[in-house]
């Protein structure tokens, strides 16, 4: 028999120049707020309005730092997280009571971080100081926009994409998201680079009371599975740790909000509403129907505050509103039963699946550049010895092994030898572009050919037509055909002008053709001028850094090193863009010192910088290049039959 635990509920006070200290009072032992109004003049002589309000909760947290929060709230639910135990942290509280900088801080100081990524790092440490349990995490990021679901790890399916399928699914292990992608992390810094990555495709507005308003409901999840590292023994235990970043309660009268931000807010405020709703139904023990169903937030919810879970918490953001306190009590009467995940025998052959219900929330998509260059790093420190192992999750990481052992194992080729290779793998696609448009050029060159052909034949046809019929003229003249200033021609004279004016014509037509075919062929020249150009660059870049690189050099361009293969010119390859790297090294200077943890987290949030300059940089040189369809001569309409690349 468990004893069923209430939710926690704290509340943090956000710090203000002008605390109203007349109004409100907190309790000494910092799990009490007591409130008092003065009743408004305008309520007439007989005024009953409440003036005092009295609220008891868990823990009260006020002027106090973000790592007295973390140690208050979530590191013994992380602890849990590591025993089997499923934990879930949900901020809640009116827009911008700094809920978002509760739950992940701000990415420009380690010491001001947040929830998620302190979690991060207390999983990954605690993973480290196990030695006979291999840990292995995974994260998913889940944003809910105007009842729309959307997944922040995957930009390229995002907001108005067709392609964006996510729904919410009950499943026989639970609620699951169907289409969200879950990606394998190995270290702090990699699941760090992957918040950050998400958090700058999220949602935000600006309105008068906050100019950085979240306009989502954004939901970390990260999946823990523990298991032996005696691979005679298959028990596993999987928990999971849900951590949940809800965006504000408006007033629209207060905010002035207008627009799409209004649109925007009355989502808001309805799913809040259906969320409070289901918070009063299951902190009511005799209500058997559970309005899971209302919106998409409580639907993901459903598993996050039912049972098994280990005291799922509240921490609430408080700015001074009432109703903020009152969700707040009202969530700390919901009861849970902590029940820990029983352990489940993982077969040898299905390694990296964690059972039916994180398999169909695996989405097999191609891998990322970050994925593939993880996978390498593995192979690289299996092959010296790092490592005794690789973390493999699906059939797509298999074949991306395979392949990086036939890279690295691959004897020296000529640079010849290693330009066939590179057309047949990682060039596969330039090389195919390529070919094509040279296709296209020969076959206009050979129709160029063509029509010149017959244009110099007609030119030859209409020159010994005219001669005929000056003949024909001669003859007609010196006949005396020509009578009382009349012209008399005969029929063979009058054949030969209209096959003159014919040939003129079809002269003309072919002329103009072939100035159309010209121009045609000029551009296509110019696509595989510049398919050849970026065929050689790709390969001395790839050629480079697969024969070339000292060792040194290509441990610095693994996961963890400070380079990113292929974003700058192999002369610079011994150093980052200047100005990260000056920034870099000044906060060694200052911070890592005194706290060498800080590396990952920093190493993260610059690596995240780079990919966002790369990503803009690369999109505007796509624009540049970006060529306007050939206009035909004589205003035909043709369909251009060129592949530009971009």
């Amino acid at each position: 028999f468990r004893t069923p635990n209430r939710v926690l509920a704290f509340v943090r006070v956000k710090p203000t120049a002008h605390f109203a200290q007349d109004m409100i009072r907190l309790g000494a032992d910092n799990k009490s707020i007591d409130i008092y109004i003065q009743k408004s003049p305008r309520g007439g002589v007989v005024n009953n309005s409440q003036t005092d309000w009295s609220f008891k909760l868990d823990g009260v947290l006020h002027n106090t730092s973000q790592e007295v929060v973390y140690e208050t709230v979530a590191k013994d639910l992380v602890c849990k997280a590591l025993q089997g135990y499923n934990g879930t942290i949900m901020c809640y509280g009116q827009t911008g009571a700094g809920k978002t900088y509760t739950m992940t801080g701000t990415a420009s100081e380690y010491r001001n971080r947040g929830i998620i990524p302190r979690a991060i790092q207390q999983v990954f440490k605690s993973a480290a100081k196990f030695l006979n349990i291999l840990v292995t995490v995974r994260i998913s990021y889940l944003e809910i926009y105007n009842e729309a679901l959307f997944d922040l790890l995957a930009p390229a399916l995002g907001r108005g994409c067709k392609d964006n399928q996510l729904c919410v699914m009950d499943g026989p292990q639970g609620v699951y998201v169907k289409g969200l992608s879950i990606h394998p992390v190995s270290h702090e810094e990699e699941a760090l680079h992957l918040l950050f990555e998400g958090e700058t495709n999220r949602v935000i507005g600006e309105h008068s009371l906050n100019k950085n308003s979240s306009r989502s409901h954004c939901i970390f999840t990260m999946y823990i599975e523990c298991r032996s590292r005696d691979y005679t023994n298959h028990k596993c235990l999987k928990s999971k740790i849900t951590l949940i970043d809800l965006a504000g309660s408006e007033r629209l009268s207060k905010t002035g909000s207008e627009g799409q931000v209004r649109v925007e807010a009355s989502y808001i405020n309805k799913s809040l509403s259906f969320l409070e709703q289901l918070i009063i139904a299951l902190a009511d023990p005799k209500r058997e129907h559970m309005p899971f169903r209302q919106s998409k937030l409580t639907h993901v919810l459903k598993d996050s505050l039912g049972k098994g879970w280990h005291c799922p918490q509240l921490l609430q953001n408080w700015a001074g509103q009432l109703s903020s306190l009152r969700f707040a009590t009202r969530m700390n009467w919901v009861t849970a039963e902590p029940v820990p995940n029983e352990p489940f025998y993982r077969e040898v052959g299905t390694a990296g699946v964690w059972g039916g219900e994180i398999h169909s929330l695996m989405t097999y998509n191609p891998l990322t550049t970050a994925q593939r260059a993880e996978i390498r790093s593995q192979v690289q420190k299996y092959l010296r010895g790092v490592i005794e192992e690789i973390d493999i999750v699906n059939v797509r990481q298999i074949q991306e092994v395979f392949r990086q052992f036939k890279v690295i194992l691959r004897p020296l080729l000529s640079k010849q030898q290693a330009f066939e290779v590179f057309k047949k793998e990682t060039g596969q696609e330039i090389h195919r572009i390529f070919r094509d448009n040279k296709r296209i050029l020969i076959a206009k060159k050979k129709g160029s050919h063509s029509v010149a052909q017959r244009i110099n034949s007609l030119r030859e046809e209409m020159e010994a037509t005219k001669e005929a019929l000056e003949a024909q003229k001669w003859k007609r003249r010196q006949e005396g055909e020509e009578a009382k200033g009349q012209v008399i021609i005969d029929e063979k004279e009058f054949s030969l002008i209209v096959k003159l004016k014919e040939l003129k014509e079809e002269h003309r037509a072919g002329f103009t053709e072939l100035k159309d075919l010209k121009a045609e062929i000029q551009y296509c020249q110019h696509l595989v001028d510049k398919c050849r150009r970026r065929l050689i660059s790709e390969f001395e870049i790839w050629y480079n850094e697969n024969y070339r690189l000292p060792k040194d050099v290509k441990e610095a361009l693994e996961p963890g090193g400070n380079i990113r293969p292929g974003m700058i010119p192999i002369n610079r390859v011994m150093c980052l863009d200047e100005d990260e790297q000056d920034k870099f090294e000044q906060v060694q200077e200052k911070v890592l010192q005194d706290c060498p943890g800080s590396v990952s987290f920093y190493r993260a949030r610059m690596k995240t910088d780079q990919k966002q300059t790369f990503s803009s940089t690369m999109a505007a040189l796509q624009n540049m290049h970006r060529k306007p369809g050939l206009l035909p001569a004589a205003g035909k309409k043709k369909a251009l039959t060129f592949l530009p690349i971009t």
